[in-house]
């Protein structure tokens, strides 16, 4: 062995020649840290170095040198198994002065040679977890002793640990963003998404269609309005499609579907540790859809908090995450939507009336369905077109069933019809869905009363919170209030008319 002066000196080179190594990785990871075990031999004539990484509480080789490459399929641990795996189970390190007659070294890789005399394994923390174990075999020529060694390997191993998870934290980073964008990023196929092109020739359809090549260009704030299930995102996305940010993220938030406490964290993302489960930095929409279109659905169910915040955004162009001080500045286009009346909520005190103006620099109106008499059957056609390719089967509808569908109010517009086609597919057959069948698919047909009903309420001077109350109370009253059936008459779920129901006082 060297004396202690020589042996400072050469822990000290072996510790700066990693830390350059490491330094100097451009985001690589086992190459750099092969290379500081090629160091370790080098230096300390260490050998069979190699790096295990803790997964699903297996240890499997991340890197190594002078390893039996072969023998990598068998050579993993389970944790708390032989030498390698109780290091990493008790966070201690577990040294082996025999390895010839010593149970806990198994020997898994077949590398134990006459020349091995020790094994040393030294678990990898970060944040008081472990997440890998460095391992090394001593030989004849090894240049220090088992204190020394496991002292020096401690050291590395910290290294090793932070620059591993800073490393597989970045990648984990990427990856999410990667994933984000392109689930962001509209796939434009009309022949296999509804995505791009809002499917309808009516009158009322091609004002709104002028509407949008009109403005898809400019950068304006949009407030798409219309009633549940008339196709509000897809006008969010064709005009995000129209415009000079197609090639960006197109992101979107349902506002009504995420608590008050949530909801600024979605919209303008939080720091690490800003509350409880706030385990990481995390970005929110307004970050993600960067140089792109941000698409909030509801808008008019946010709380007074949130409208604070989403007005300085529009003003500003920036924010800050919950619980940071970072100002961050981004360019966003953003498309609001409603089936709320945001003039009766401003003048209610509900609705912030300076972000009203806002939001409502251009507005969009869109029809409820039963007002696109002409494109029901067009809309019956393609949702039937595409039920029948995605399931495979052969399904007709009847000029019976037809004429039943096109005198149906669907006052649950082009959603309702969308999942009825579904279940028509799902359960007919090539001979054809009769009207009779339609009882049964669509069983608000049976109501006959309600459905003209539905289509006599005057539209005039309505708004779309008190035609969607009086729909459901005549749909109410005419089954004794029972909701289960009403919520069936309407083609709506029991929850929803539940919610209806607690909204209006009904």
């Amino acid at each position: 062995m060297n004396s202690e002066d020589n042996l400072i000196q050469i822990e000290l080179n072996v510790l700066q020649e990693i830390a350059t190594i490491i330094a100097d990785s451009r985001g690589q990871i086992v190459e750099p840290l092969e290379k500081c075990l090629k160091v370790l031999k080098k230096n300390l004539d260490l050998e069979n170095c190699v790096i295990y990484r803790l997964e699903d509480d297996m240890l499997n080789i991340f890197a190594s040198i002078n390893f039996n490459k072969h023998q990598k399929i068998i050579s993993e641990y389970r944790l708390g198994e032989g030498a390698t795996g109780l290091a990493a189970k008790s966070m201690e390190p577990v040294v082996i002065e025999n390895v010839h007659n010593d149970i806990l070294f198994l020997n898994k890789s077949g590398n134990r040679s006459s020349d091995t005399i020790s094994y040393i394994a030294v678990p990898m923390i970060i944040e008081n977890e472990t997440i890998g174990v460095l391992a090394t075999n001593l030989t004849k020529s090894t240049k220090i002793d088992f204190d020394d060694t496991v002292r020096i390997l401690s050291i590395i191993s910290s290294l090793f640990a932070q620059s591993m998870y800073s490393h597989f934290v970045l990648e984990d980073e990427k990856e999410k963003l990667k994933d984000l964008k392109q689930y962001y990023k509209m796939e434009w196929d009309s022949k296999v998404h509804n995505f791009g092109d809002i499917i309808g020739e009516s009158k009322k359809m091609k004002d709104v269609y002028r509407v949008i090549e009109r403005i898809a260009q400019s950068d304006v704030t949009i407030l798409v309005r219309g009633e549940t299930g008339t196709g509000k995102e897809l006008v969010a996305a064709a005009i995000h499609k129209r415009s000079r940010r197609a090639d960006e993220p197109f992101v979107k938030l349902n506002c009504a579907a995420i608590t008050d406490s949530l909801l600024e964290s979605e919209l303008f993302g939080h720091e690490k540790g800003a509350f409880t489960d706030a385990k990481e930095t995390r970005k929110g929409r307004f970050e993600l859809a960067d140089k792109g279109t941000l698409f909030l659905d509801e808008i008019g169910d946010i709380s007074a908090s949130a409208q604070v915040k989403l007005l300085r955004v529009l003003q500003e162009r920036e924010f800050e995450r919950v619980g940071g001080s970072k100002t961050i500045k981004v360019n966003v286009r953003l498309v609001a939507a409603t089936n709320r009346n945001l003039e009766k909520m401003v003048k209610d005190g509900e609705f912030r009336e300076d972000l009203y103006y806002r939001l409502n620099v251009i507005p969009i109106d869109l029809p409820p369905l039963r007002k696109r008499g002409e494109d029901i059957k067009l809309l019956v056609n393609f949702f039937l077109e595409r039920a029948v390719r995605n399931h495979k089967k052969v399904v007709t509808i009847t000029d019976e069933a037809m004429d039943k569908l096109m005198g149906y109010p669907w006052p649950g517009n082009v959603r309702e019809m969308e999942n009825t086609l579904e279940r028509i597919v799902l359960m007919g057959d090539e001979s054809g869905i009769s009207a009779a069948d339609m009882l049964l698919l669509l069983p608000a047909l049976k109501n006959e009363k309600l459905i003209e009903e539905y289509k006599t309420i005057p539209m005039e001077n309505k708004t779309l919170d008190e035609l969607e109350c009086e729909a459901i109370g005549k749909a109410l009253r005419d089954c004794e209030n029972n909701q289960s059936r009403a919520a069936e008459i309407l083609g709506i779920t029991v929850r929803q008319i539940g919610y209806k129901v607690k909204k209006y006082g009904l």
